[in-house]
């Protein structure tokens, strides 16, 4: 049974979204799940939620990192966090993956630390899950996990989210993608027209530069960009999900008419919110570490922390690591 570690603090209204996801990923994935926190606080939830067979236990964990907590700062100050407990559990082999929605900056810097980047890694990318055009997923990294990045870097990003991509998504030969501001290969700054030289003699299914509006048209698998670009991205697409429900809802509460369109189109609203709905895909796995860790949304639910352990459990099963390990070397070894 493969094993999750959750931050039961980390989110904006924790611990009980992290406790009540917890809970149904033990009933309905078949998982078992340790939740790091304060325990007479975990217990207090769970004691409303579990059933006592389910396979959810406590991990001690006596400090919370907020959300206002520099990275660097928690993470010297703060060694009994309930992400650090997750990352050591990860690391000494007590569970097979760790999902926190906790500050984006401290998890990733709890788990660099403590459990360390594959061998031939230069740097972790977040990879992100976006609903597309073609009914499939389409995955954006890096989404934050560095600002700075160099051609080689993005390369890597490349090879680690076309490996993740085929083992979550199951295509055997996804579409690679560089984001930059134009198709042609002379478009785009110093960064991406390096990037670009590298991933044409790569052996991935590299289809060259796409725009912006390719996140969502299915065209490409995998989009790669440095974590500056995008994370404004995602903050955008996030915004602007947002702000269309918003108006629609606005628009439909206009008038009588409106309120009966919205009755024969009810059901077709609804697969579309599900479709660009967060809560669908759990969070975003912090790829190229010696362990699986997903970082969901601080304002994640029940069901996005279900769905957070979901993904975690699926790529310990289907040990992504060691195949990103293997790819990377593969090109090291041919460079």
């Amino acid at each position: 049974m493969i094993t999750v570690a959750v931050d039961a603090m980390g989110g904006d209204n924790a611990p009980y979204p992290e406790i009540a996801g917890s809970v149904l990923a033990a009933k309905e994935l078949g998982v078992r799940v340790i939740l790091t926190g304060p325990p007479a606080v975990v217990r207090a939830e769970l004691a409303k939620l579990a059933n006592p067979s389910l396979p959810v236990e406590i991990a001690a964990a006596s400090e919370v990192i907020t959300m206002h907590d520099h990275p660097a700062q928690a993470f010297r100050r703060k060694k009994d966090s309930t992400v650090h407990v997750a990352a050591r559990l990860v690391r000494d082999g007590k569970a097979d993956a760790m999902v926190s929605a906790g500050n984006t900056g401290a998890v990733m810097t709890v788990a660099r630390f403590t459990l360390g980047t594959l061998p031939s890694v230069d740097r972790m990318a977040l990879a992100a899950p976006f609903p597309n055009a073609r009914g499939g997923v389409s995955v954006l990294l890096d989404v934050g996990a560095n600002v700075d990045s160099k051609p080689e870097h993005l390369e890597q990003f490349a090879i680690m989210g076309e490996i993740y991509y085929r083992a979550t998504f199951g295509s055997r030969k996804p579409r690679v993608g560089l984001l930059s501001i134009g198709e042609e290969q002379i478009k785009g700054n110093e960064l991406t027209r390096a990037v670009h030289e590298r991933l044409k003699g790569t052996d991935l299914e590299f289809v060259g530069n796409v725009e912006g509006g390719d996140i969502f048209s299915g065209k490409v698998d995998v989009i790669v960009c440095d974590g500056f670009v995008g994370n404004i991205a995602l903050k955008v697409c996030e915004g602007l999900a947002l702000q269309i429900f918003f108006l629609l809802k606005k628009s439909i509460r206009s008038s009588l008419a409106s309120q009966l369109g919205f009755l024969f189109s009810r059901s077709a609203l609804r697969g579309l919110r599900k479709r660009i709905d967060y809560t669908e895909y759990g969070g975003a796995p912090l790829l190229g570490l010696r362990g699986v860790c997903v970082i969901g949304h601080g304002r994640s639910n029940a069901k996005a922390i279900m769905n957070a352990i979901r993904v975690a459990a699926g790529l310990s099963r289907a040990r992504t690591n060691e195949k990103i390990e293997r790819g990377l070397s593969a090109v090291a070894a041919g460079a």
